[in-house]
């Protein structure tokens, strides 16, 4: 498949700090992206890099296989942005904004903006300065949607906002999901669960993995070990092994490559055979935690 948003080798450094460092991305058009990591991973200077916000210091950013220090115009009309620190002209109203941007945008679907006026509950007639945070990000995001984009860019779009506004935020994204390809940076993992196809985590201003969600979530496994009596403990655990701790006969462990065949045997070699085992999946926040704790020591591309 081709690629919508590619980075190769990207860098930022501000002075003496590396923000970005060496970043290699990769998004396959029609995919929905979940960019996930701690404050100060790199995620939003990524996304200003590829908007040609910031200029790289290395390496290249590309959407829809343009350079992003060379994007014109027409290349911006196709892609929707929206940051949760984005300003909006909050003199104008809701039908003023999105009659201002209809001209910028040639594809604009006259339709399709009364549709998400609706969908998201806007009052046409109320300047934005007048409307809450929730109502600003709804009508930010009905003008980046308007145009058909063949890519959406979202900057912690749900940071803050009520359940209501999230679900409604996600519900128009994902009415549009089919005919463009989304990136999604938010630290809002439950949500982000609900609705994104694939993850990448990013730490230190490089990605440490990048996947299909659903394959991320087969291969880790919250597991708890029970023995008869308290088993002789290896030097060395397993490389694929998180976050191992040990009570008395009770072994716990985060199992990042988790296969339950090959993953028992191994269990079976270091410490015996347990008088019972227990495999529980985990969420994309439970997870992060545990990459975030651990430095993802065990979890990089290269391991695997």
């Amino acid at each position: 498949m081709n690629s919508a948003i590619r980075t190769k080798n990207l860098s930022k450094r501000f002075r003496k700090v590396a923000a970005v460092a060496g970043l290699n991305l990769d998004i396959t058009e029609g995919a929905i992206y979940a960019l996930v990591g701690p404050n100060g991973a790199g995620k939003t200077t990524t996304i200003k890099i590829l908007m040609d916000m910031f200029r790289p210091t290395g390496g290249t950013a590309e959407i829809l296989g343009i350079d992003s220090r060379k994007i014109a115009p027409r290349t911006l009309a196709l892609i929707g942005y929206v940051s949760e620190n984005q300003e909006l002209p909050l003199w104008m109203t809701v039908a003023g904004f999105l009659g201002y941007l209809r001209p910028f945008y040639p594809t604009w679907d006259r339709k399709l903006e009364d549709e998400l006026i609706q969908r998201f509950e806007l009052p046409p007639e109320r300047k934005l300065k007048d409307l809450s945070r929730g109502m600003r990000m709804k009508a930010a995001l009905a003008g980046s949607l308007a145009y058909h984009p063949r890519v959406i860019i979202l900057d912690e779009p749900f940071s803050g906002l009520d359940p209501l506004v999230r679900d409604q935020l996600i519900e128009g994204l994902l009415a549009r999901a089919s005919e463009s390809t989304t990136l999604v940076s938010s630290h809002d993992l439950a949500e982000t669960e609900s609705f994104a196809s694939h993850v990448g985590y990013m730490e230190q201003g490089q990605l440490r993995f990048s996947e299909d969600l659903s394959t991320l979530r087969e291969r880790f496994r919250e597991v708890e070990l029970k023995f008869e009596k308290i088993p002789c403990l290896p030097q060395k655990w397993p490389a694929a092994w998180m976050r191992t701790s040990n009570s008395g006969p009770v072994i716990r462990f985060i199992e990042s490559q988790f296969n339950q065949e090959r993953t028992c045997a191994e269990i079976r070699q270091l410490l015996g055979e347990p008088k019972d085992v227990t495999f529980t999946s985990m969420t994309l926040r439970s997870i992060f935690l545990a990459m975030a704790k651990c430095g993802s020591r065990n979890v990089t591309e290269e391991q695997r």
